[in-house]
């Protein structure tokens, strides 16, 4: 291409230079346009949202000393000095983390039959009728608009302190949230197979099991296990209003200031999370290959 330009005259490739300087001049002049109208939004936002550096920067040493608080121990050693005494409570602190993890895990299996059975209905490709749609999507909508923790507030005020809250309140973001990712994978799905089944007579059910589902089966699994692990994070927030789990040991020890368990409480949520990440990425990773051979 080089060797092209080189032998084309003079004349006509000094104007083809000079377009492409203009084109490159364009260039930056809209990525410089873009980059100021960023920063003014930026500003604005910061001034509507009454960010004060001033504030950021004064009081940023009180968040770096607290690290360092969680990070001592009562006898002022550091806590990896003496890890006897930095997870004194870890027998206690796995069986709620336990708790933990049943209430996301019943909540997202909740969910996730809930999406399943909804999800069809959702979709703009398979819902028998546009208003039966529409209300689904509505219903979809709200539940998962609705923060996760508002719900179990709501949950724990009407059936008292305890995992029951935490496992409804999952249960329906989780709907909300999968039921929209479920449609939407639907919607993606060959159409040809429903045709060829629905022209032998087959009902809608027969359809959705025979030409859908198997499309989108592992694809459904992928989206529950992220859900899930999604879900241990939002069981270990929703116990600080009393939605059971390791979330309101934690929250106590943040009201007692017990720094120590602060971290340690911290350190095993993180390496839990960690372990399911990992976990639930290699059946995802299985799940898709397993797809992609068949």
């Amino acid at each position: 291409m080089t060797i092209a330009v080189s032998l084309l005259p003079d004349q006509q490739l000094a104007v083809l230079n000079a377009a492409y300087r203009r084109a490159v001049a364009r260039k930056r002049l809209r990525l410089l346009a873009s980059l100021a109208v960023f920063v003014a939004a930026l500003i604005v936002a910061s001034i509507g949202a009454e960010v004060n550096l001033r504030t950021f920067f004064t009081y940023l040493g009180n968040f770096v000393s607290y690290f360092d608080r969680i990070l001592t121990l009562d006898s002022g050693q550091r806590v990896w000095t003496d890890f006897r005494e930095w997870f004194w409570g870890l027998h206690n602190w796995l069986k709620l983390l336990g708790e933990t993890l049943l209430i996301s895990y019943v909540g997202t299996l909740i969910g996730a039959v809930l999406a399943f059975v909804l999800n069809f209905f959702a979709a703009e490709n398979t819902a028998p009728s546009s208003w039966l749609r529409f209300t689904v999507r509505r219903l979809l909508e709200f539940a998962r608009t609705v923060p996760g923790i508002v719900f179990a507030l709501i949950f724990v005020m009407a059936f008292g302190l305890g995992p029951v809250a935490g496992v409804l309140a999952i249960a329906i973001h989780s709907t909300g949230a999968l039921g929209k990712q479920f449609s939407e994978i639907v919607e993606n799905a060959d159409m040809k197979p429903v045709e060829g089944i629905r022209s032998t007579g087959a009902s809608w059910i027969s359809c959705m099991r025979f030409a859908i589902l198997p499309q989108v089966s592992a694809s459904y699994v992928s989206y529950a296990l992220l859900r899930f692990e999604i879900n241990v994070r939002e069981a270990s927030v929703m116990g600080f209003v009393g939605a059971g789990g390791i979330g309101q040991e934690f929250i106590v020890a943040i009201r007692k200031f017990y720094y120590s368990d602060v971290s340690a409480i911290l350190v095993t949520i993180i390496i839990t999370v960690f372990l399911i990440d990992i976990t639930t990425g290699w059946v995802r990773a299985r799940l898709f290959g397993r797809e992609a051979r068949t």
